[in-house]
């Protein structure tokens, strides 16, 4: 009986890598969290910092598109989800309102 090798799609390996990698990374958060701690003011600012980013992301989402304003039916639909989503509304309405909203203010001709 003789050892054939198959070798693995570049596309598989290239999968495996990744999976490894990235499971190894949230692995290394909790070892490290045991070895090293922080200042709390630390802490304080990278835990806004993340708040910060995630902020600056859904406004630049809802914004614009290629660069340029939208127009305010989108951030207005993305306003009327936000406004349901801290009222602690379920995610599906949350989402099927924000998408209403704008498809009505579009079909009013609001661009």
């Amino acid at each position: 009986m003789s050892d054939i090798a198959i070798p693995l799609p570049p596309t598989l390996a290239a999968m495996l890598a990744l999976a490894a990698g990235t499971f190894l990374l949230r692995l290394s958060g909790p070892a490290l969290r045991a070895r090293f701690t922080l200042p709390e003011r630390t802490d304080e600012l990278l835990e806004i910092s993340a708040v910060l980013l995630l902020a600056a992301l859904a406004a630049t989402s809802a914004l614009t598109e290629d660069h340029v304003f939208t127009g305010p039916a989108r951030p207005l639909g993305v306003l009327t989800g936000g406004v349901l989503a801290w009222r602690r509304a379920p995610f599906l309405a949350v989402v099927l309102a924000a998408a209403g909203t704008t498809a009505l203010l579009r079909l009013a001709g609001v661009p």
